[in-house]
């Protein structure tokens, strides 16, 4: 029986043994065998593979994926017109020497955040101070960042890994610039608000000067008009009166003392002292004889 036990337990031991000589890499993954703290191989194939069993051999898994730096803050950087932007980017990169990075460190990838980090930071500190801020925000940003991905890769290179992008998330100014910077577009845009207003105000007063000018004409030319074709109208209305009184002068005189009578004895409470005898009661006199138009 106790022989049996020590088979059984001899047994797990190989078996343990064993399976600590197989390991699996993945497809996302570089595997490094090292023994000692010295690499003696690296695997970038995926499948199933050997080693010794620790501690003569252990391996060490590293991702082959395309990972990012991104810094938590903005750092601040001085243009080349002396002030200060907050510039916040972050790379995408990837392991493409295994070897060379488990060198470099170790296989800590806090490590080599932290070196980025500082390559990084110099390459845009070198850039932007050759640069106005138009430039780093608008102008030149493409260049930029074509420039820190080029310094930042030459140096990426030496550590294992390779640059794949850099990019400028935000570029903004610090604080107290920001409050100048609102306050003078602020009064810039009050100065061209208040020189439309003006424009405004000038144009209005023009227009409005030439509206009253173009009504007084067109008055002015109505009235003339009107004045025109009623004078045409009163000579026209004289000849006709002309015309048809000069065949018959006593119906003339006849017509004019009606009138005169009517603009006389418009009220009830027109009272005139007159001579009876009088030329202005002739047609009163004559009402009765049909013919006293006829004569003289």
């Amino acid at each position: 029986m106790n022989r049996v036990i020590s088979y059984v337990f001899v047994g797990l031991i190989a078996l343990w043994v064993f399976s600590s000589t197989l390991f699996v890499v993945d497809q996302r993954q570089f595997a490094i065998v090292f023994a000692l703290g010295e690499v003696k191989q690296v695997i970038k194939d995926p499948g199933l593979h050997f080693k010794l069993p620790p501690p003569f051999q252990n391996v060490l898994f590293l991702d082959k994926r395309i990972l990012t730096l991104d810094t938590p803050d903005a750092d601040r950087f001085i243009t080349a017109e002396k002030k200060n932007i907050l510039v916040d980017a972050f790379v995408k990169w990837r392991i493409i020497d295994p070897r060379l990075y488990f060198i470099s460190f170790g296989g800590d990838e806090r490590r080599l955040q932290d070196r980025m980090s500082q390559i990084v930071k110099a390459a845009l500190n070198e850039e932007i101070t050759k640069r106005t801020v138009r430039e780093v925000i608008s102008g030149e940003r493409g260049k930029v960042m074509e420039a820190i991905q080029k310094k930042v890769g030459n140096e990426a290179k030496e550590i294992g890994i390779e640059v794949v992008d850099v990019r400028l998330k935000r570029v903004d100014y610090v604080e107290q610039i920001n409050n100048s910077v609102y306050d003078r577009m602020k009064s810039e845009r009050a100065r061209v608000a208040n020189q439309l207003r003006s424009t405004g105000a000038a144009e209005s007063e023009k227009i409005r000067a030439d509206a009253d000018r173009q009504r007084t004409v067109l008055l002015a030319e109505a009235y003339r008009d009107a004045e025109n074709i009623k004078g045409a109208g009163d000579a026209k209305a004289s000849q006709i009166y002309a015309q048809a009184f000069g065949k018959s002068p006593e119906f003339y005189k006849f017509y004019r003392s009606l009138e005169a009578y009517r603009a006389s004895f418009k009220n009830r409470s027109d009272v005139m002292i007159v001579d009876p005898g009088s030329e202005f009661f002739k047609y009163f006199k004559n009402s009765g004889n049909a013919n006293f138009i006829g004569k003289k």
